[in-house]
């Protein structure tokens, strides 16, 4: 019967480690597997990533597409259904954001989008509103500070 007691591998699974550079007895002594002199035999030897043996490498005779725009602003996107975990009367803004969980610390900016319904009546403060969260935030007789 076989139980935790006398479980074994199966055999050939498990196999030694090569131990490499330990003598001429080990079998793997004298160049440790590296062979007779050449740029691979040396320490810190080897070929960069990518190098196809003098050939152009294909990372460079590809040719490069689209633009990065260096001046991009990105917004950290709340929802208006978001903003119903705040009480009525509170003032909502990044930091208000950054402790409820909705946006990272690390965000710049923070733009409010309409998706959903507001009940409470909220000052918010952020960077900036989509026309429709405007006109919800305002029917729900809150204020808006950019």
């Amino acid at each position: 019967m076989l139980t935790l007691s006398n479980l074994s591998p199966q055999p050939g699974s498990k196999k030694p480690r090569k131990r490499i550079g330990r003598g001429l007895g080990s079998g793997h002594g004298k160049t440790a597997t590296r062979g007779h002199k050449g740029h691979k035999a040396r320490s810190g030897g080897g070929i960069k990533l990518g190098f196809e043996g003098g050939q152009m490498p294909l990372q460079r005779r590809l040719p490069k597409r689209g633009f990065n725009n260096i001046f991009k602003k990105v917004f950290a996107i709340v929802n208006i259904q978001d903003l119903e975990r705040f009480a009525a009367d509170t003032k909502v803004d990044k930091q208000a954001l950054i402790a409820a969980g909705l946006v990272s610390k690390n965000d710049d900016l923070v733009k409010i989008l309409g998706n959903g319904e507001l009940k409470n009546a909220l000052t918010v403060a952020v960077d900036k509103v989509s026309a429709s969260a405007r006109q919800k935030i305002e029917a729900a007789g809150g204020k808006i500070e950019e």
